[in-house]
Formats: structure tokens, C-alpha cells, sequence
């Protein structure tokens, strides 16, 4: 991260010299206070009536019953009600479970396929593309052609393990209780699925973030460890593992805050079924707030968890904003000495794994032994290649080191590829087959012939047209909105200066971080009482809480990017501040514009939370609601669904393919220098 100085800026430009020619007001608020208030207003606005009061009237809200039309005050009995509340105490494990797991799996797999890229030498830059779908492509698609996969009458996943041999042999080594698996209906099997779903998801973002991470390590420590005799895995171990320290807390640590927080793709696969078996505390809300119109009960279900969720945050915030973050993580603000040594800390980490190990064993002891297994042979079977490539070299075997290399890192990325892209080829081709395919499970892998028939029949079956229309118009108002309130704040927030400059930034990304499951209630109870549910207007209004926050955060880091010489040269020749940024800052901005602008149209074209909470007629549901509207009870439309997840991946993965250098620029720039 990246630490500017800055300069005074020109008197002619800027007014009065030195501190003492500032008026009194100055003095107090800061020379820049009334530019600042211009710049910094709308933001503020939308964050304080958006966020903050919402959250704050979550807290009123939770000590509140509704008994008929009245809300009566009853105090702490929404939180004293959860400690015998037995559908509560499943959901806060179920979102432990799904998180741990998940985010295990993600950093395991996610570092051997960064490795695998970073020794590449050529189709780099295309295969980290490739890997990057799973993440591009909205959710809602993610689900359901998972769903599609895991079907156990229509889907291909039981039938390739069958065909195999592996599907009997799981059940031979109990993996599985019984063969043909029922994935998501069996309640030892649907949180493992849903968990396998998330880590295909999440490996492209620990993938590219890791990606990152190792071509920022020095190669002259490998060359040095090297030249000292340290073996692959020694170097692996004291080189690349330190030099990636921060980059895996801090991509660990965000990702945990999406995951713990997730409702949608758990409602989209299982609706936390079967039973309650996959029901996060997310998902224990929603029923009491808006299924059973409880709001305070629901609220005080995601309030009762803003401490683990404050912690996960406050230690994200202090990474992020630490300069030097080993040396910060290590020696802390002013270099002072460690409180604890070296070995302390050594001791201290063990023995915090080994906590952390048995609470997983503890709170899911049909999965803990299950993912041991899995994870332990991915693990074992690395290890045992990187030691036989480390013998072949030690013993002058160049060219079979080599090719060892090759193989088993060919191998490796084959089975990657294959499961990254078996699901998106799996909707591709349902999408192009006939009812009658889909049915009789004829030509499984490639239709034959190729149809149009479910496109035709999901714009006359189906109000598609209508939702697409819809989530087009709410994305784009949504995105302009965050774009022009986040420009104009991030400008202020680096080069302006007044006092709560830096509180303010802290507030965004705090803001940024904090999930929607906070903030559904209150928005859903806010809409309502303006009567602004089942209306475009209400997802207008409520996605700049998640679309804000992060664009004005990345562009923050990117305006400090720019040299600030070339606006002192235009104050110099007679430029206003409004005239310097609108002339010379904004132009040379365009690649951390272009970045925010893309993030927040696909954040906006992806969400399902609030436009599943507010929204409940057809004519203004959005393309993910839309979607899962079309299933009813057991009746899912097999070919519609995958014909409608195709078209609306279209044009996020194009907006991707043809954004991915200005998206790269601009969060090198914004997000690792902010």
C-alpha cells in the first residue's frame, strides 16, 4: 500500500498562505471544508439514510413485538427468546460449518491452481480467464445449473461417478451412505453440496488475489534460497508462504464476512432444506422478519451476530490500512516491540487451530472426517509429486524433473478445468436441447439435433422480456448513481483536506464489508412505509448500500494514484478545483471508472436479496427473482432455466472480456494502493 505526500497546493489557486492567514472556521473544520461539503454531500447523504439510520433503527426495531396492528417495546426478550431457540442455535452453526469449510477448501485449491499459473509460461493470461467464469457468472446461474448437475432423475453428476466407478467406491469407503446419492435431498449430503458450490465460486477470487500476490514476491529471495541449497518445498514453506502472508489474511478475512453472510445461493440450491440441515442464520431472519412478520425477532437473529462479524472486520480494517503489513502485523503501530516472541506467537497459532479444528469437529462430525479425507489426498498427492520433482533434481535428473513437472501439473490443471467448466458446458448444452432430450436423457453430453425450443418457449411462457428489461434499467440507475456519488467522494477523500477526512474513509469501508443481512429489515420496513415495495424505485434506492461503499473505497486509492503535480499546474494557470477534476482528473481516472462501473453494474445485475424481499409482482421482478419463480414445488423447468442462466451470463462475461484490462489497472491501482 502506498503512502502519498501531500503537498500545499498554490496560493494563487487556493487563497490565503500559511496556516495563519486560515479563518477560524478553517482552522476548525479544515481549509478545504466548503469544496469538501460539495464533494462529499451526496455520499454522505445516501450512506447516512441508507445504512447508518437503518441500522440504528434495526436496533429500535429488535426490541420490539408485533402483537396484531400494534408494535409494543418488550426490551431484550427478542435476545433473550434466542437462547432456548433451537432454529437459531442450527442456523448460527450452519453458517460456521458452510463458512469454515468452504473457506478452507478455497485457500487450499485456490494457491495450488495460483502456483500452477505463476509457473506458466505461456495461455497465462487465457486460462486465468477461463478460471475466472465461476466467479463472473451470477449466482442464480450457479445455482441452478449446480442444481441441474446434482438432480437425481435428470442430472449428469450421479450418472459420470456411476460410470466411473467412483460414485460405488465412495459408498464402499462410506463417503457416501448410499449409492445413487440423493446431493441435496439427503440431509448428511446437501450441506457438503452446498459447500462444494460455494468453493467452485470462490477458488477464482483466492486464484487471481493469490495470482497477484506471488508475482509481488522478490525473485531474488527464491535465487538467494536457491543458491543457499533450499529444496522447492523449503523455499514453498520460508519464501512463498510469508510472502503471501497478508494478501491470504485479507482476501481470507472478506471472504469469510461474503460467506458466513450468504443466503442466496443456500435459498437458490435447497431453500435450507432439507429440513433445517442448510439453513444459515441469515435464512432464520428472513422466515421471522418477513415470512412471519416478526421484524423484531429477525432483527435481533442478525444483530446477535454483528460481535463475530465486527471482529472479522475491525482486523480486516487494520490490515487493509496498514502500510507495511507484515511489519505492522508483527510490530504495530510505531514499530514497538512485539508483546509476544516469536515462538508465543508460533505457540499461540497452533494452539488457535487446534481450537478452531475441534469446534469443526465438534459442530459437524459427519462432514469433519469426510473433508479430512478429501482434503488430505489433494494435499498428500502434491506433496508427493513436489518431493519427487525435488529428488529428480537434487540428483542432477533435470530433464525427467522437468517432466514431472509437466505431467503432474498438466494432470492438475485437467482435473481444475474440468471442474470449473463442467457446469457452464453443462447449461450450455441443456439450454440448446428439446424436452424430449432433456427427458430421456438422450445424447447427454451434445444435443442432437440442436434446439431453440426452450428460448422460444421462456419469452411466451414466461414474462422474461419484462425481467430482463427490468434489471437492465435498475443496474444501469444504480450504477450511475454510485458512480457520480463515489467519483465526487473519493475525490475529496484524497485530496481535499478537512477534518474527519480519515474517520469518514474508515465509515466507507466499514460500510463496504458490513453484510445486507443487516440491512434488509429495515430497508424492507423503510420501503414499505413509503410504499415503495413491488416498484423499481425500491432496488434503485437500496443498491447503492452494497454498490457505494466499494466504489468510492477503490477510487479513493486510485485519485491518490494520480500525480498530484498535474492539478497544482492547473490551479497555477487559473483552474478551479471543480474545473481541475472535471478536466484533468476525471480523464486520467477513466481505467479505475471503467473498473467501478463494471463491478457495481454486475454486483446490481447479480443481486437477489432485496429484490427477493421487496419485490413480489411479476411485472417488476428482476432476472435472478424472475428465475426462481419459475420452479414450482418439484416442477423444474430443466431447459427454460438453463436457457435463461445463458442469457444472463451473456452479457456479464462479455462486459468482463472486454473490461478485463481496465478492471486489472483499475484495482491495481484503487484497491492495493487504497
Amino acid at each position: 500500500m502506498t503512502t502519498l505526500q501531500k503537498r500545499p497546493v498554490p496560493v494563487a489557486a487556493e487563497g490565503p498562505p500559511g496556516t495563519g492567514s486560515l479563518t477560524r472556521t478553517q482552522r476548525a473544520l479544515g481549509r478545504d471544508w466548503r469544496m469538501a461539503a460539495v464533494f462529499m454531500g451526496p455520499t454522505v447523504l445516501l450512506i447516512a439514510a441508507l445504512i447508518l439510520v437503518p441500522i440504528f433503527d434495526s436496533v429500535v426495531t429488535s426490541t420490539t413485538e408485533r402483537h396484531g396492528a400494534e408494535t409494543v417495546f418488550v426490551g431484550l426478550d427478542n435476545y433473550t427468546a434466542l437462547v432456548d431457540d433451537r432454529q437459531f442455535h442450527t442456523g448460527v452453526v450452519n453458517s460456521f460449518v458452510f463458512t469454515a469449510y468452504a473457506e478452507v477448501f478455497k485457500v487450499v485449491l485456490g494457491l495450488i491452481a495460483a502456483l500452477m499459473l505463476h509457473h506458466m509460461k505461456r495461455g497465462r493470461a487465457v486460462l486465468a480467464g477461463v478460471l475466472l467464469l465461476p466467479w463472473v457468472v451470477p449466482t442464480v446461474v450457479t445455482a441452478f445449473s449446480w442444481r441441474s448437475l446434482f438432480d437425481p432423475i435428470f442430472g449428469s453428476v450421479n450418472t459420470l461417478l456411476t460410470d466411473s466407478g467412483i460414485g460405488p467406491a465412495l459408498a464402499a469407503v462410506n463417503l457416501v451412505d448410499t449409492w445413487p446419492a440423493g446431493w441435496l435431498s439427503d440431509a448428511s449430503l446437501a450441506m457438503p453440496s452446498v459447500i462444494l458450490v460455494n468453493v467452485w465460486k470462490g477458488i477464482p477470487f483466492f486464484t487471481v488475489t493469490f495470482l497477484a500476490g506471488l508475482k509481488a514476491i522478490d525473485s531474488g529471495l527464491h535465487e538467494a534460497a536457491m543458491v543457499d541449497g533450499a529444496s522447492p518445498w523449503q523455499r514453498f514453506v520460508h519464501v512463498t508462504l510469508p510472502g503471501l502472508r497478508y494478501v491470504m489474511i485479507v482476501t481470507v478475512l472478506l471472504s469469510s464476512i461474503w460467506t458466513f453472510n450468504n443466503f442466496d445461493l443456500i435459498w437458490l440450491m435447497t431453500q435450507g432444506g432439507p429440513g433445517d440441515a442448510t439453513a444459515p442464520y441469515v435464512m432464520v431472519a428472513y422466515n421471522k422478519a418477513i415470512a412471519q412478520l416478526q421484524f423484531g425477532a429477525g432483527a435481533a437473529v442478525t444483530l446477535v451476530m454483528v460481535p463475530v462479524i465486527a471482529v472479522l472486520v475491525v482486523i480486516l480494517v487494520r490490515m487493509m490500512r496498514s502500510g507495511d503489513a507484515p511489519t505492522a502485523a508483527v510490530l504495530g503501530s510505531g514499530g514497538r516491540r512485539p508483546l509476544l516472541g516469536r515462538a508465543q506467537r508460533r505457540s499461540l497459532l497452533w494452539v488457535t487451530a487446534a481450537a478452531f479444528t475441534a469446534l469443526l469437529a465438534w459442530s459437524s462430525p459427519h462432514i469433519f472426517w469426510k473433508a479430512g479425507v478429501v482434503l488430505g489426498a489433494c494435499i498428500l498427492v502434491a506433496a508427493v509429486v513436489g518431493r519427487l520433482i525435488s529428488t529428480l533434481a537434487a540428483r542432477g535428473r533435470v530433464r525427467a524433473a522437468r517432466t514431472a513437472t509437466g505431467v503432474g501439473s498438466g494432470f492438475a490443471l485437467f482435473l481444475l478445468l474440468g471442474f470449473v467448466i463442467g457446469p457452464l458446458y453443462w447449461i450450455v448444452v441443456t439450454a440448446f436441447k428439446s424436452d424430449t432430450q432433456i427427458t430421456m436423457r438422450s445424447n447427454d453430453l451434445w444435443p442432437t439435433p440442436w434446439s431453440l425450443e426452450q428460448f422460444g418457449e421462456l419469452f411466451t411462457s414466461q414474462p422474461f422480456g419484462t425481467w430482463y428489461l427490468n434489471t437492465i434499467l435498475v443496474s444501469v440507475a444504480s450504477t450511475v448513481i454510485a458512480l457520480v456519488c463515489s467519483a465526487l467522494a473519493g475525490y475529496a477523500l484524497a485530496r481535499l483536506r478537512f477534518r474527519g477526512s480519515q474517520s469518514f474513509t474508515v465509515t466507507v469501508l466499514l460500510t463496504y464489508v458490513m453484510p445486507g443481512a443487516l440491512l434488509f429489515i429495515p430497508l424492507y420496513q423503510l420501503m414499505s412505509g413509503f410504499r415503495l415495495t413491488d416498484s423499481l424505485w425500491s432496488l434503485v434506492v437500496a443498491y447503492p448500500t452494497f454498490t457505494l461503499p466499494f466504489a468510492t473505497w477503490l477510487l479513493v486509492g486510485y485519485f491518490k494514484s494520480i500525480p498530484i503535480d498535474l492539478e497544482e499546474a492547473a490551479l497555477v494557470d487559473g483552474c478551479t478545483r471543480l474545473q481541475a477534476f472535471r478536466r484533468i482528473v476525471l480523464p486520467l481516472a477513466k481505467p479505475g471508472l471503467l473498473a467501478v462501473a463494471l463491478f457495481t453494474l454486475t454486483n446490481a445485475w447479480n443481486e437477489f436479496l432485496f429484490a427477493f424481499v421487496f419485490i413480489t409482482k411479476d411485472e417488476y421482478k428482476t432476472l435472478p427473482v424472475g428465475m426462481q419463480s419459475m420452479i414450482f414445488g418439484d416442477v423444474v423447468p430443466q431447459g427454460q432455466l438453463a436457457a435463461a442462466s445463458l442469457l444472463i451470463s451473456i452479457p456479464v462475461v462479455l462486459m468482463y472480456a472486454f473490461g478485463q484490462r481496465f478492471l486489472t489497472e483499475g484495482l491495481t491501482a484503487g484497491a492495493v494502493k487504497g
